[in-house]
């Protein structure tokens, strides 16, 4: 099956679901034994848990094994170059800090990407991706030109909403700098649209936002492992992704997510803190 076969988003998407399942029940069964801090990353907060490393060397070991001429990036440092025009971009669990407390919205985020210089701030773009929510049991699926689905059922973005009326998710980086610039955001936005929500997984905010359980979302400083995913679920939800409004892709420093319409506002009251 070669790079320009018709039928290889939807085989990617296939692997990418069964995983993030995988990979997903593994983890689960970690957080059921307890967590152990490995690490700190941007800040004290910015943690790395021993299960985030042990999930993201089971990815790439699957992935070797199935697809061996495949790149892949992993935020936990898995690099490997490609050889198929496919790289995976993976994000092991996403929501870290919810894992470490025992809440439940921790996702499992795999992504088949190609190159694409004007798609995302990394240069790629996803052609198939899953993310799986193991306490919830919920598996997000989309691959090029194929809808997105929930546990096997289509899902859809809402209905436009004005901004005023608009449930919007938004996520906080680790350090102090980062946080103080996202307060300011929240404080300017919150007056004028029906509700924030926060939820801590990056992902699962963009699965939301595909199901209609947002309205819309932005974020600064994501990662492609955060969004490489999630985004084209929400593109093939009937959504739309944007960057700043200079041009600048999505990704760091901003990626505004909504129903076609509603995300050009939100972007417009955002785009100059970015």
């Amino acid at each position: 099956m070669t790079a320009h076969d018709p039928s290889l988003p939807q085989h990617l998407a296939e692997l990418a679901g069964r995983l993030a399942r995988e990979v997903g029940a593994e983890i689960m069964r970690k957080r059921r034994i307890g967590v152990d801090v490995a690490a700190t990353k941007s800040s004290i907060n910015d943690v790395v848990t021993e299960a985030d490393g042990a999930a993201e060397r089971m990815l790439a070991d699957a992935l070797l094994l199935a697809r061996p001429a495949d790149g892949l990036v992993g935020e936990e440092g898995g690099a490997r170059e490609s050889t198929s025009g496919v790289t995976w971009v993976v994000d092991p669990i996403d929501g870290t800090v919810n894992y470490l407390y025992g809440l439940p919205l921790y996702a499992v985020s795999v992504a088949a990407t190609v190159p694409d210089a004007d798609a995302f701030a990394d240069g790629r773009r996803a052609i198939a991706g899953a993310i799986y929510l193991p306490e919830l049991d919920e598996l997000y699926e989309a691959w090029q030109g194929g809808g997105a689905r929930c546990n096997g059922e289509p899902i859809a973005v809402s209905e436009e909403v004005p901004l005023e009326t608009a449930l919007v998710g938004t996520g906080f980086g680790y350090t102090r700098e980062r946080r103080t610039e996202q307060a300011a955001i929240v404080a300017q936005l919150l007056p004028d649209i029906r509700d924030i929500r926060r939820t801590g997984s990056a992902a699962y905010d963009l699965c939301l936002l595909a199901s209609g359980r947002l309205n819309a979302l932005y974020e600064r400083g994501l990662q492609p492992w955060d969004y490489a995913a999630g985004a084209l679920i929400v593109t093939e939800a009937g959504g739309r992704i944007l960057g700043r409004g200079d041009g600048t892709p999505p990704g760091d420093p901003l990626l505004v997510a909504g129903t076609p319409l509603l995300v050009e506002a939100l972007r417009a009251r955002v785009d100059h803190f970015a």
